[in-house]
């Protein structure tokens, strides 16, 4: 059971605009002008924290590493923490950051995207601000990998025609050799992306995790049944939830209480929110989303 914290609630920060992401397009940053304080985020934390939370996940409307007060609200997170883990879902560029990279080390768990070795295909996929290289995320994934002390899990995302080959996938594994990782996920495009890509597979997936060197703990992430929550959510929470993170019927399923799914399907009703579908997958999402994609 995950909590997990938007260190950018109000809007996408982010210094790579990656194709396949989830929200709209939007240009890159290196560093947060919009952030929460910290004690406003322990406040809050300390509300919805309890025994049931195996985990507290630090993640972002865009790149959590970049939330400028991240070192001391790890630290305030530590002292109220208690058995719960900490996590952090980042993109790896900030390892660069002597502050960032020691901030990392304090963590239970640590969670690095790796999608590309060859840095055309890492520019065309993740598309990075400016003066981000891939050769020094390489080596400061490797560097960090050695002296974490928690669990390191690297995630790897497939987009059809990029990173799919079989030279790159040879080239991501002579770097994955080097990394001391705990799971390496692979995965692929499974919501809405932000731009006309699309993914691959499950069993080119498969075909392509057996291209690893059989010593990396290799694991293809798909998706999976989890605990009914149950939630109730105004017409507002909905569309927010929505615009962040598209939901299938599935997922709405698990999360949504009576009331909300009655409320969701009024707002579809109304052409507030509309259905998206991806492969065999549909999402449901904010009308104003896909908007914005079309401007972009």
């Amino acid at each position: 059971m995950s909590l997990g914290i938007d260190l950018s609630p109000a809007t996408k920060q982010c210094n790579f605009d990656c194709l396949y992401c989830e929200l709209a397009p939007t240009a890159t940053v290196d560093k947060q002008d919009n952030a929460v304080s910290a004690e406003t985020i322990i406040t809050e934390l300390k509300k919805h924290l309890n025994n049931k939370i195996d985990v507290i996940t630090l993640t972002a409307n865009g790149e959590p590493t970049l939330y400028p007060y991240l070192n001391e609200l790890i630290d305030q997170i530590d002292i109220i923490k208690g058995d719960t883990q900490t996590l952090i879902l980042t993109n790896s560029a900030m390892l660069s950051d002597e502050k960032v990279y020691n901030s990392l080390l304090k963590l239970d768990q640590v969670k690095l995207s790796l999608d590309a070795i060859t840095p055309e295909i890492f520019k065309k996929i993740d598309r990075p601000h400016q003066n981000i290289n891939i050769d020094d995320i390489v080596k400061k994934v490797q560097q960090f990998s050695q002296k974490f002390n928690g669990k390191l899990f690297i995630e790897i995302l497939f987009v059809h025609g990029l990173n799919d080959t079989k030279e790159e996938v040879l080239k991501l594994n002579n770097a994955l050799l080097s990394i001391k990782a705990n799971r390496i996920d692979l995965g692929t495009i499974d919501r809405p992306p932000a731009y006309p890509v699309s993914g691959i597979s499950y069993k080119e997936l498969y075909e392509l995790s057996q291209l690893f060197d059989a010593s990396l703990p290799v694991h293809i992430a798909s998706r999976v049944h989890a605990e009914a929550n149950n939630t109730s959510y105004t017409n507002e929470e909905i569309i927010n939830t929505l615009d962040k993170r598209p939901l299938t019927m599935q997922d709405i399923e698990l999360l949504f209480d009576e009331e909300s799914k009655n409320r969701l399907l009024k707002l579809i009703e109304e052409q507030v929110i509309i259905v998206k579908k991806l492969d065999n997958l549909e999402f449901f999402t904010p009308t104003t989303h896909l908007i914005r994609k079309k401007d972009k």
